[in-house]
């Protein structure tokens, strides 16, 4: 969860530096695809932790 957390904190400090520029449609399209790689990286251990959540919780009630 800290990589995500670190990933997110260079992307929103990279984003401050370069928005003081109008960016091409190639630089827009190319942030959406990073914006969503990052969405689905978040998802994707966010569903990690909720199953191995879920299978402690099923782990704990066989004993």
């Amino acid at each position: 969860m800290r990589k995500v957390a670190l990933v997110l904190i260079t992307v929103l400090s990279l984003t401050a530096f370069y928005s003081c520029r109008e960016k091409t449609t190639g630089e827009k399209v190319e942030d959406a695809i990073e914006n969503t790689g990052d969405a689905i990286e978040d998802a994707a251990d966010d569903t990690g932790d909720a199953i191995e959540d879920a299978a402690d919780e099923v782990e704990d009630a066989v004993k």
